[in-house]
C-alpha cells in the first residue's frame, strides 16, 4: 500500500521533533541490549532514554 500525502505529511512533523544520537556497539552487544529491553517492554529507544534520564538524575 502507497504511503499517502498526508501520512507523509504527519510523518515529516513528527521526524521534525527529533534529533538522532549514535553509539557504536557489537552486533552481539545490540542483540543483548534489545533483548533486555524487550523483557522489559520497553523499545530501545524508551530503554535508553530512560537509563539517561535515571543517571542524569541520579548525578544531580
Amino acid at each position: 500500500m502507497a504511503t499517502s500525502d498526508a501520512q507523509k505529511k504527519a510523518r515529516d512533523k513528527w521526524n521534525a521533533k527529533y534529533v538522532e544520537l549514535r553509539f557504536r556497539v557489537t552486533k552481539e552487544r545490540k542483540e543483548e541490549i534489545q533483548n533486555y529491553a524487550t523483557s522489559k517492554g520497553e523499545s530501545l529507544s524508551a530503554l535508553l532514554n530512560r537509563l539517561v534520564d535515571e543517571a542524569m538524575e541520579q548525578d544531580k
